[in-house]
């Protein structure tokens, strides 16, 4: 059991940490706007799947390594991140119950109050902008959530 805790672990770092670089690595503008949050996606996917790994402590430090890479407001990120992954967990016995597909509709409300977070802290900070483009990652972190939960399912499988 210690061993599959141990396993589980290592897959959510590394998962998560090819999130981060997904998050920082430059991108032409126009695809830029279309970036998926594959970080938040894979904390999602975790507090999906395995609850007592991710945790709630996990999902706020990487929110935080994330504030740190990208320059945003210390916190922001790690609010954002916090949040999703709390509901995610409250959530996580109806939302294993759902199709793929329902679940990636849920999966764009999360993101989506992620996004509307950050928004509303960037208005409280003067940050404010963006205009409608700052919602698209929303609709393709849905369009990618299927491939999220294939890759997290292989991973999980071969670490167990």
């Amino acid at each position: 059991m210690r061993r599959q805790t141990t396993g589980q672990r290592i897959a959510f770092w590394i998962s998560v940490a090819i999130g981060v670089v997904f998050a920082i690595v430059p991108l032409p503008a126009w695809l830029s706007t279309w970036r998926p949050d594959v970080a938040l996606l894979a904390v999602i996917y975790w507090s999906l799947t395995s609850p007592r790994i991710a945790g709630l402590g996990y999902p706020w430090l990487v929110g935080l390594v994330l504030d740190v890479l990208m320059g945003s407001v210390l916190g922001a990120n790690a609010l954002g991140f916090l949040v999703v992954a709390f509901l995610t967990q409250r959530l996580q016995l109806r939302l294993r119950m759902f199709t793929l597909l329902q679940q990636g509709v849920v999966v764009m409300v999360m993101l989506g109050l992620f996004h509307f977070l950050i928004f509303w802290i960037d208005g409280l900070t003067g940050h404010g902008g963006g205009g409608w483009v700052r919602w698209l990652p929303m609709i393709s972190g849905a369009a990618l959530w299927p491939l999220i939960v294939a890759a997290g399912d292989t991973l999980a499988r071969r670490t167990s």
